[in-house]
């Protein structure tokens, strides 16, 4: 990576190199002030409307490197980002309504944003909704849901999925897990580069 072209790039405002840029700021391990400099890139391109750099900036604010620790001004980004569709801070936004951190508890709302993180792929999603599913909260309890994106964390190499996909296939039908299988054949079939 030609952290310089990029560093060039972003200072004449390109937008995807600012997000870059602090990406790879926050990224630096030796940098005293990394977070501090991935805050300034994320910012500027932020204000642009980029989800990655709104996600990123959001984290900082939650965790309070580089910035002010912020909870509302991190939900705030969060959701600018995750109404993008940028699967991490949809996730990010669920977890956020499923603890009531900087936001108020609403399970059907942790939902809503788990799944669509989870229809994007992301496996820490797809384990979440698998597990509301399978308790019924958030969302009506539906064991052959549940399956489905348990197995879907669990082909990703989610930890824990495998071992709660295999406690809840003990309970449940041979028809049942055909079922959820035959879920699973589909959702990748319709995801971008399914077959």
């Amino acid at each position: 990576v030609d952290v310089e072209a990029i560093r060039a790039k972003a200072e004449l405002g390109d937008v995807q190199a600012q997000a870059q840029l602090g990406r790879l700021c926050e990224s630096q391990q030796s940098a005293a002030d990394r977070y501090v400099q991935a805050a300034k890139w994320f910012e500027q391109a932020a204000a642009r409307g980029n989800a990655d750099a709104q996600a990123g900036l959001a984290e900082l604010y939650e965790a309070g490197q580089g910035v002010r620790k912020d909870l509302a001004k991190a939900i705030e980004l969060y959701r600018l980002a995750a109404a993008q569709g940028h699967p991490g801070a949809q996730y990010a936004l669920g977890f956020a309504f499923e603890t009531g951190r900087g936001i108020p508890q609403d399970q059907a709302q942790a939902a809503k944003w788990f799944r669509l993180a989870a229809d994007q792929g992301l496996p820490v999603a797809q384990y979440d909704l698998g597990q509301r599913y399978d308790l019924g909260v958030g969302v009506s309890q539906d064991r052959i849901e549940a399956l489905k994106w348990l197995m879907l964390a669990a082909a990703q190499g989610q930890p824990d999925a495998a071992t709660r996909r295999d406690t809840l296939k003990a309970q449940m039908t041979r028809e049942d897990i055909a079922h959820a299988a035959r879920l699973v054949e589909t959702f990748a079939r319709n995801r971008p580069g399914g077959h």
